[in-house]
């Protein structure tokens, strides 16, 4: 039988690649960019600094406590810095914040192979046995360093008598055992537990940070990316370097060297940051025809329609803080001019769409919906803020009017006034009183001063209506309408009107009447503010009615 050093030459002979390829294979085998680039030092770690300088000033001062608790969303580093904390007790000469990572002893822990570091998959090993293992091994003194450290991931997995059975130990620990707990969830874990550790929430790392990042992985491992796919992976990492990483690794399997921002948005349905914007701006706008458009298009496409809802969510809301900031209004969605109340409405319904969105069986259906009802929250208004505003246009004097004018002519310019402040909160055009034009808002203002000043035109609708016998009781609610419109003038009690003959000079006609004649744009805008429609008048007994 040949020995085995000669069988091996001999397959390697065979083998269709060289022996020093597979050498080679061997000997170094691939790495995912997520192991490869993972934070070996305090310095390493990206967007959170707040927790590299407390347990930085922690060693320095010798102000170690016994427990961490390290929160944050999945990747952005509660592992990593619970191993480099792990590295800096117990490193040769330590403790040192700034330890070297070539240190025997770092790189042992770093491999997973240092007696003293314990790390724990808290899913796994989360009930009452294991507990008692570690209370009783922790113990025993460290073998090589000169803590022993227990490191505890998705320690909420735990169960409660787990975590009771802990808690004697966690709160008084022998002086050589450290605790590092690491969550995702912190509202499972224990109030008991929470109380005996030092708690740290970690931050999603921002998408500049990611792009910084990943600008020096690609540099290193000899990888062109342009800026907007970079921007592109770090918009879909939310926030964690490790599935920017991820994406970053799988990006390179299917483009090789050279990466584009289409190569992004075609193997993970992302819709390219302009198209956002575009959509955005037609929601802005009320352009409906533009809005499904845009949607058929990213549907034949391929793209995710919920990571679009989320994308549009978040420019919403950077419009509304600029409306915020700009005291009131903002032009961050193309230009339309939106209120924060318009934006916020607009928001909240995009919000509300999500689940159906999510969930539902049509999502191209369900995700048109929703931003066509976002369209449609964006253009109502608040009862209560459009009376301020129309109640602000009343109280102001009206500077075109002159001094003597009469009290007609005063009502008149009010009512346009209000007419016009009443379009512009609608976003209706403002018609112009022109005479023999039908249902126009001059009209409306025309007629109303008229019944206020007592006069109708002869062959007018209003004169026809005058001249129409009117119901029993009528009197009395012409009288009360009357008095409604002139608190200048003292009516004289109604005398009741025989059937068939004409009302006196100063009745106006029923209020039905009156409703019918307001022009239709003018009764659509009102019914479309108020969410109500004119159904029925109440007529209101002689003895409510206050008289002087």
């Amino acid at each position: 039988m040949p020995p085995p050093a000669a069988t091996a030459e001999r397959l390697l002979a065979v083998l269709p690649f060289s022996p020093s390829a597979l050498r080679l294979a061997l000997s170094s085998p691939y790495q995912v960019i997520a192991r490869k680039w993972r934070p070996q030092t305090f310095a390493d770690v990206v967007g959170q600094g707040h927790v590299v300088r407390t347990l930085r000033n922690a060693i320095g001062r010798g102000r170690i406590a016994h427990a961490y608790l390290l929160v944050g969303p999945r990747g952005t580093g509660k592992t990593s810095l619970a191993r480099i904390f792990a590295k800096a007790l117990n490193c040769t000469g330590g403790p040192l914040a700034d330890f070297d990572p070539a240190d025997p002893a770092c790189l042992a822990i770093a491999n997973g192979s240092f007696l003293d570091v314990i790390e724990i998959d808290g899913a796994s090993n989360n009930g009452v046995d294991q507990v008692r293992d570690l209370r009783d091994t922790a113990q025993y003194a460290p073998a090589q360093g000169k803590f022993k450290i227990y490191i505890i991931d998705e320690v909420h997995m735990l169960s409660a008598a787990a975590f009771n059975a802990l808690l004697k130990t966690l709160e008084e620990p022998p002086p050589h055992v450290k605790f590092v707990f690491a969550t995702t969830d912190p509202q499972k874990v224990l109030p008991t537990i929470v109380s005996r550790c030092q708690r740290f929430d970690l931050k999603p790392i921002a998408s500049a940070l990611i792009v910084e990042r990943l600008t020096k992985i690609a540099a290193e491992e000899k990888i062109e990316i342009t800026a907007a796919a970079l921007a592109c992976i770090a918009r879909m990492a939310d926030g964690g370097m490790r599935d920017a990483q991820s994406i970053l690794d799988q990006m390179i399997s299917f483009c090789g060297t050279e990466i584009s921002e289409p190569d992004v948005l075609d193997v993970y349905g992302l819709v390219a940051a302009g198209k956002i914007a575009a959509l955005a701006a037609a929601l802005a706008a009320g352009d409906h025809r533009q809005i499904v458009a845009l949607v058929d298009d990213c549907d034949s496409s391929g793209r995710d329609l919920v990571r679009l809802l989320g994308d549009l969510q978040v420019l919403v809301r950077t419009a509304l803080l600029d409306a915020i900031a700009q005291g009131g209004r903002s032009l961050a969605l193309g230009g339309t001019p939106l209120t924060t109340e318009q934006l916020t409405r607009m928001l909240d319904a995009l919000r509300e769409g999500e689940s159906g969105v999510k969930l539902g069986l049509t999502e191209k259906i369900n995700f048109e919906v929703a931003l066509l009802k976002a369209v449609d929250a964006s253009r109502s208004r608040a009862i209560d803020s459009l009376i301020r505003e129309l109640t602000a246009l009343a109280d102001e004097t009206p500077a075109a009017v002159p001094a003597g004018a009469a009290d007609g002519e005063k009502k008149k310019r009010l009512i346009d006034r209000l007419e016009t402040g009443l379009a512009a909160a609608l976003g209706l055009p403002v018609a112009g009183a022109k005479p023999g034009a039908p249902d126009g808002p001059g009209d409306l203002a025309d007629e109303t001063a008229d019944h206020e000043s007592g006069t109708v035109a002869p062959g007018s609708a209003s004169a026809a209506d005058a001249d129409a016998p009117m119901g029993p009781g009528a009197d009395e609610e012409a009288a009360f309408l009357a008095t409604q419109h002139r608190t200048d003038v003292v009516l004289p009690p109604p005398i009741p009107a025989e059937r068939g003959q004409p009302p006196k000079k100063h009745d106006l006609p029923p209020l039905d009447s009156l409703v019918s004649r307001i022009p239709a744009d003018a009764r659509a805008a009102l019914d479309e503010l108020f969410r109500a429609k004119f159904t029925a008048v109440r007529r209101m007994p002689e003895t409510a009615l206050k008289r002087e």
